[in-house]
């Protein structure tokens, strides 16, 4: 008769990143046989005609195991859960599925015993740990897109997510024994904020988006290496049930630890920490992202600490101006702003040349260019190229706030040295735009950047204007003020509008509250 036992250590060591993250490395331990225990399970748990296997796992996860005790930086323990079984190649090649496993000490469930049908003679035997049915010559796992957690800091969906390992048995006296090697990979997100719109939400899911796959089927070399068969996807999931709470300025696992199982390689991940907050969106419940951009080696067996400090950026209320006036749209009077809007307008705005504080448009007629809070942007060439060759992309849940309330929506646009032909003297038809009358609608990506390439664009939240006093289409669309007058219409002057699917290089009202907007 044969036992399978297992005990598990993990060691960690802590490296800090620029996003606050860091990595875990693995030690070994291992567990001492105790005979008259062993002794006890025979005759107590195995049933007749069944083979007993007892083995020892290296300190890396294992399929369907609940990690406990996990601290960044310090020591864990793993459990087998009470459904964990394995898979071993019987005298014939052949594969059996043990039962489920039973536990030698019920009081300690990092040792597990397996019983297995079939004949077991030889000197060693395959063993496989997959959520996969293996049959035939060619082992499977699958990892899994879609992977939910319901507490924080438990991983016992480790399993099911596409936890999996190999081994030897090896044969021992009337025992077989065998040391399990992880050949998944594993992510473990430590999240935390000081940011009040962050403390008042909840951790709904994170999402791991990554420029190669890092789930679907795979093939199982004898090694434990994978090569993905079918069902690749870049993006994995995981779902929080009701949500973590992410009210710690400090690293508090207890709090919101979220775990992956994915395959392992390098890879550039942007991950999406999905936030719902039900009180700062003037609309009600409001469901957005915060994201992080991060390079790791995965190492097959390793689990990775990802801390992250999250706060959604905050755009103030003072870059709103009539066309290159001198000072900004509620100068003298941001007492009585309307900071909403479903505020109604109020009257504090300029309405004439005579303004007191300035804050009337730059009058003129014909081509001109700004000299006052527009001097520094792009003129209206330069926006046509940001339109057409920046590879406009919509981003409709990365989370921002702006005076007092919390939104999301806004555009990706390439920075002016990632465009080709960028040209201030002509636009990108050719002509220039200073000084005729015209104006275009073009599509845009709802794609995001990919992670790598991100740093080559910067963006723009969708700000909404000022209308008569009353603030409009925040949330919905931005709108962007140029350096260029329209040269036909003295009330006009050019400037960029986006909104999900769509840029516009046209002219607006020179009365209207644009942004004056910081272009890269």
């Amino acid at each position: 008769m044969y036992k399978f036992m297992k005990r598990m250590t993990i060691s960690s060591v802590v490296r800090s990143m620029c996003y606050g993250f860091a990595a875990l490395l693995l030690t070994t331990s291992c567990a001492n046989d105790d005979v008259a225990q062993d002794e006890k399970q025979k005759k107590d748990n195995i049933l007749a005609g069944t083979t007993v296997f007892t083995g020892t796992s290296l300190p890396e996860l294992t399929t369907r195991t609940a990690i406990l005790n996990h601290t960044k930086g310090a020591d864990a323990s793993v459990n087998w859960s009470s459904t964990d079984k394995i898979w071993v190649k019987d005298d014939g090649g052949n594969w059996h599925q043990s039962g489920a496993v039973t536990f030698p000490f019920a009081t300690n469930k990092m040792k597990g015993v397996f019983a297995l049908s079939g004949t077991y003679t030889g000197a060693t035997h395959d063993i496989l740990y997959t959520n996969k049915t293996v049959s035939g010559a060619q082992q499977q796992v699958e990892i899994k897109a879609e992977q939910t957690q319901s507490t924080p800091n438990n991983f016992d969906h480790a399993g099911e997510s596409g936890d999996f390992g190999i081994a030897t048995g090896n044969k021992a006296g009337s025992n077989y024994k065998f040391t399990l090697n992880h050949k998944a990979a594993y992510l473990c997100f430590i999240p935390r904020s000081s940011n009040p719109y962050v403390n008042r939400s909840k951790l709904i899911k994170v999402e791991i988006m990554s420029d190669d796959n890092i789930a679907g089927t795979y093939n199982i070399a004898a090694d434990g290496t994978l090569t993905l068969v079918s069902g690749g996807t870049k993006t994995i999931t995981v779902t929080t049930g009701s949500g973590f709470a992410i009210n710690n300025s400090a690293d508090d696992m207890s709090k919101n630890a979220t775990y992956a199982v994915i395959a392992p390689g390098t890879h550039t991940f942007r991950i999406r920490y999905w936030l719902r907050n039900t009180t700062d969106n003037p609309d009600g419940t409001i469901d957005g992202t915060v994201s992080k951009i991060v390079t790791l080696n995965c190492t097959a067996g390793s689990i990775q600490d990802i801390t992250a400090n999250l706060a959604p950026h905050d755009y103030d209320g003072d870059h709103y101006y009539m066309w290159d006036a001198r000072n900004q749209y509620w100068e003298g009077y941001s007492s009585s702003q309307p900071k909403l809007s479903t505020l109604p307008a109020n009257n504090n705005y300029a309405q004439g040349s005579g303004d007191a504080n300035h804050r009337w448009y730059h009058e003129g007629s014909g081509a001109f260019q700004a000299t006052q809070s527009c001097v520094t942007l792009p003129n209206v060439n330069e926006m046509t190229w940001y339109a057409v060759k920046g590879d406009p992309r919509w981003d409709a849940d990365e989370l921002w706030t702006t005076m007092g309330h919390l939104y999301k929506g806004g555009m990706w646009f390439k920075k002016k040295a990632n465009i080709n032909g960028f040209n201030a003297n002509t636009a990108v038809d050719g002509s220039d735009w200073r000084t005729i009358n015209t104006n275009h609608i073009w599509s845009a990506s709802n794609t995001l950047p990919s992670a790598v390439d991100v740093g080559n664009y910067f963006y723009l939240p969708a700000l909404g204007f000022y209308r008569s006093g009353q603030l409009d289409n925040i949330g919905a669309r931005g709108y962007y003020w140029s350096s260029s007058a329209n040269p036909l219409h003295s009330n006009y002057a050019y400037n960029l509008d986006f909104s999900n699917g769509n840029v516009c290089v046209l002219y607006g009202y020179r009365y209207h509250g644009y942004n004056a907007g910081v272009f890269e």
